[in-house]
């Protein structure tokens, strides 16, 4: 995990056609992404999330969540999903259990 206090982060929503074409382009899927972290040093990153969340915080605040922990270098598994749980449950204590099972 980056311990580092000093770190610079861009975040943007996008609209849907632009998430595809950047997933295609950085990750080879043909599917509009509903987030995507591009760790591009130890103390920068860049968080885009689908614009179709933008007023959904829940599910917006999961996917910021999601990606903060992939741009700390967490991968896909039961550590990143036990902290996604962590963090969601103090965001949103009585609702953090919908939101998770809503990308489950």
């Amino acid at each position: 995990m980056n311990s580092n206090k000093n770190y610079d982060l861009s975040f943007f929503f996008l609209p849907e056609a632009k998430m595809k074409q950047l997933n295609s382009l950085y990750r080879k899927k043909d599917y509009a992404a509903n987030v995507l972290s591009f760790p591009y040093s130890k103390s920068e990153g860049e968080i885009l999330i689908n614009k179709t969340y933008e007023k959904k915080a829940g599910e917006a605040s999961y996917l910021f969540i999601h990606s903060l922990l992939h741009l700390q270098g967490l991968s896909h598994g039961k550590k990143m999903e036990e902290e996604e749980m962590k963090l969601l449950k103090k965001l949103y204590p009585k609702k953090w259990d919908r939101i998770i099972n809503g990308f489950a």
